[in-house]
């Protein structure tokens, strides 16, 4: 990653922001309600809670097949991916409640997914939300020699194949978090200074992220180890299984949002200064699909919302449809852009066919 600092343009001849932002809080003014979540987050909040722990407790509890227990692993896989899309990202937002403590408890939940709170905050808060698809400043673009998601990243010879075996392995993401990530990136933020917030202290955070993960193993291989009559690789390949299926589903979320051809990936100037402002920034670089879907709205946490919630970010996804046509309405008023595809399957086509386009060899050297 770039130590190089980058700015973004000041000032918005245009005064986009400033007007959407009026309007945004004009809305919420109007139909008085707070911008945080309400009643239809606390119930989804208990649906993902229950996909994701019941089949655990059934598992633990009942003499059921092998088969039967596979099923569940995935099941939780679904669970985890939804309390990640809808709980715990809302919580590390400031979104879920007006409560901090309430927003600390949810964002927490990352604990028991895998993942470690500040290395998340930091990975995504700051340097996703703030350097959205810039080069060696945003890490969800970084994908090491094995995956090519810029054309300004390496080219290597296998990248020509990555839209075939990339999806193999997406649903790694988790698992990773859970093995290895969590450790490397917490080394790399701490040596480099960053937080979301107050600077923590290295010694607690190192501990907690020990601590956690002692508990983490714990929970969902040592206890099952003990209490169930079933081999030790059984139980291991569900562990796979359930990180397989939640990974998968987390990383094509984000995929179809930011590696996808509509998405732009601007480089700053020699100054490293960007073109445009932050919030005309985010328009060029983030891209919804399905807007229309309920079931996507639902289950994604409104992360197929991307446009809304990289400028609103502070906002909970439960809002991001209503305020979605505001925010599409001023975009055109102000002849910019407005990245979307109407369908998830149009996105999942796009995304495939962008990865194939990067996997060429470049004419040029980037």
């Amino acid at each position: 990653m770039s130590k190089t600092t980058v700015r973004f343009a000041r000032k918005d001849p245009k005064d986009f922001f400033k007007t959407l932002n009026t309007r945004v809080n004009e809305y919420f003014k109007e139909k008085n309600i707070p911008k945080t979540g309400n009643w239809a987050l606390h119930l989804k909040t208990a649906v993902m809670f229950t996909l994701f722990l019941a089949p655990y407790f059934l598992i633990l509890s009942l003499p059921l097949p092998g088969w039967a227990q596979l099923l569940g692993a995935v099941i939780i896989g679904v669970g985890m991916a939804g309390v990640g899309m809808n709980v715990m990202h809302d919580g590390n937002h400031n979104a879920y409640s007006s409560k901090s403590w309430v927003n600390k408890i949810m964002g927490s939940s990352i604990y028991i997914l895998a993942g470690n709170v500040y290395n998340w905050q930091v990975q995504h808060n700051v340097l996703h939300h703030t350097y959205t698809n810039i080069h060696e400043h945003d890490e969800d673009l970084e994908a090491g020699r094995i995956l090519r998601f810029s054309q300004h990243a390496e080219w290597r010879k296998h990248h020509k194949y990555q839209h075939i075996y990339s999806v193999l392995l997406y649903g790694l993401l988790t698992f990773n978090w859970a093995l290895t990530t969590d450790f490397t990136q917490m080394y790399r933020y701490l040596k480099r200074g960053l937080s979301y917030g107050k600077f923590p202290k290295p010694l607690w955070n190192w501990s907690t992220l020990v601590v956690t993960k002692i508990i983490y193993f714990s929970i969902w291989l040592v206890i099952p180890m003990v209490f169930l009559d079933t081999p030790w690789y059984m139980i291991l390949l569900g562990f796979f299984v359930m990180h397989y299926v939640a990974g998968l589903i987390l990383s094509m979320v984000f995929q179809l949002a930011h590696v996808i051809d509509q998405a732009d990936t601007p480089l700053p100037d020699q100054t490293g200064t960007m073109k445009n402002t932050w919030a005309i920034h985010q328009l060029y670089t983030t891209v919804n699909f399905g807007r229309t879907n309920r079931l996507m709205n639902w289950f994604t946490g409104g992360l197929n919302h991307q446009v809304e919630h990289h400028i609103f970010p502070n906002i909970s996804h439960i809002h991001y449809t209503k305020i979605s046509k505001i925010v599409k309405e001023t975009a055109k008023e102000f002849n910019l852009p407005y990245n979307e595809y109407k369908t998830t399957r149009k996105a999942i086509i796009s995304h495939f066919k962008h990865l194939r386009d990067l996997g060429k060899k470049p004419a040029l050297n980037y």
